[in-house]
């Protein structure tokens, strides 16, 4: 029983956060169909009054983002055009990025610049990582190099907690620049409700830090074990 729990609360720990942020999110994005505004007209209004017109609101299919390089933000499709609690606080967030763009946010430009700095190390890493150090050593038959393969990939994971561990004040910042702006356009009834969306919209990146940080651990293992071979032989 205790080896159970042993595997079991690594995998609540690795999947719970991903989970509720998820679940959060499907539940709030509703249609309200006395809401007088979809995320998207509610975000251009809140630009313009915040005097950040420059900034635009466009339609994706991948994760909700701001774009400092572009001045852009990006919006699910399944949010961007919905009356609902989750588009409204969940584009409202991004502003909420834009805004610490705005007033040049310490931390916000801190994680930029890293990852631009990392671009390189990360794409290569992400290669090697997909490769993996057993199919590395098992096809250049050389220490040397599935050493250097392994050097590389734990610097791109190490590169990627740090950047996922600056990210979290960043996007807890965003979520309460944004709780104080939607108070001025929503109904006290609903504010719990933003609240609890805009937690999970901060949250999201936790998730990933958890995921970084044990790809981490898996491949310093992985790597401790190949060359405990090694020396074996």
């Amino acid at each position: 029983m205790i080896k159970l729990f042993y595997y079991i609360i690594p995998f609540l720990i690795l999947f719970l956060p991903s989970l509720w942020v998820n679940y959060v999110l499907r539940r709030f994005n509703v249609t309200l169909h006395d809401m007088p505004f979809t995320g998207k007209e509610l975000g251009n209004r809140i630009l313009k009054d915040e005097k950040i017109s420059y900034v635009s609101i466009n339609s994706i299919k991948q994760l909700d983002h701001y774009n400092p390089l572009e001045k852009k933000i990006h919006i699910s499709e399944d949010k961007i055009n919905r009356k609902s609690i989750t588009s409204i606080s969940v584009v409202t967030h991004e502003i909420g990025h834009a805004i610490q763009d705005k007033v040049n946010y310490k931390p916000l430009k801190l994680r930029q610049s890293l990852m631009e700095k990392t671009l390189v190390l990360q794409r290569i890493g992400s290669f090697l990582l997909i490769i993996g150090l057993p199919s590395i050593f098992a096809f250049t038959k050389s220490p040397f190099i599935t050493l250097l393969a392994g050097i590389i990939i734990m610097g791109c994971l190490s590169t990627n907690v740090l950047i996922h561990l600056i990210t979290l004040p960043v996007e807890f910042d965003a979520s309460k620049r944004a709780l104080k702006i939607l108070a001025k356009y929503v109904p006290n009834k609903n504010m719990k409700q933003c609240k609890s969306v805009l937690r999970a919209a901060a949250l999201t990146y936790l998730a990933q830090s958890i995921v970084s940080i044990f790809r981490l651990k898996i491949i310093l293992l992985s790597f401790v074990n190949i060359f405990k071979s090694l020396i074996r032989r």
